[in-house]
């Protein structure tokens, strides 16, 4: 037997039960409750009493109005909020380091447990942001011992 929605979905058929949970989860985002994003397809799932398929329906459907957008390493976000992936913004903070000589020419980066302790992201997040910066020619690779600043940079 399915559970009722606490919030409303007072119908369990399954047709049309995708568009009410759209409109409660628009209407959440309307109040600002989501502010660092909507829970996973699962928790939704499970607060509503549906099948991850209704969930995706009704995120596709937020979605297709431009009320959702989904970012890549991060999940889904309101629309228009912040949605810079993780690993552009370390990377972009990396290079201001390095831009303003607190990182300077030949200075070893740290090393990617640190930066994902430091930035709170996975070791893979950091992997491609310090890939980005390799192949932008801000840092060089030396096997087996570590990243170092460019001395172009």
């Amino acid at each position: 037997m399915r559970r009722k929605k606490e919030e409303g979905v007072s119908n369990p058929s399954p047709r049309g039960t995708y568009l009410t949970i759209a409109e409660a989860l628009r209407a959440r985002i309307a109040e600002g409750i989501y502010p660092d994003g909507l829970p996973s397809e699962a928790e939704i799932g499970r607060e509503f009493g549906v099948a991850r398929t209704t969930v995706r329906r009704a995120l596709r459907a937020l979605e297709e109005a431009g009320d959702v957008a989904t970012v890549a390493g991060v999940g889904r976000r309101v629309a228009g909020g912040s949605q810079v992936a993780p690993y552009k913004r370390i990377m972009a903070d990396l290079l201001d380091r390095i831009l303003t000589g607190e990182l300077p020419a030949g200075a070893r980066l740290p090393s990617e447990a640190e930066l994902s302790d430091s930035y709170g992201v996975s070791r893979g997040t950091v992997r491609r942001a310090v890939h980005e910066l390799e192949a932008a020619g801000h840092v060089q690779a030396r096997h087996g011992v570590g990243r170092f600043v460019s001395p172009t940079s």
